[in-house]
């Protein structure tokens, strides 16, 4: 059940009405978050399965969640100072 948190964050940055192509980067990484965990669930026949510890799942849902915020927000600051860098060498 962990893929339930970066699903529902895929689907509400996907109908946020103000388009960047930061959000949309951001978007797409909660779509593969996303995916990955159902297909993990799948490969191990574990996709509807409720655990009796389903508060673990949930939570590791926020992890993978937040992480993905974290990785997306140092691509974000990475970049920047690529392209920073760049501009000051012309």
């Amino acid at each position: 059940m962990c893929y339930i948190i970066p699903t529902a964050a895929a689907v509400v940055t996907t109908f946020i009405k103000k388009k960047t192509e930061k959000l949309y980067w951001l978007n797409l990484m909660f779509y593969g978050g996303a995916v990955f965990g159902f297909v993990d669930h799948l490969w191990n026949g574990e996709l509807f399965l409720v655990s009796p510890d389903w508060v673990k799942d949930v939570l590791l849902g926020v992890v993978i969640t937040v992480a993905t915020v974290v990785v997306w927000a140092f691509i974000l600051l990475f970049s920047k100072k690529k392209i920073k860098a760049a501009e000051s060498s012309i």
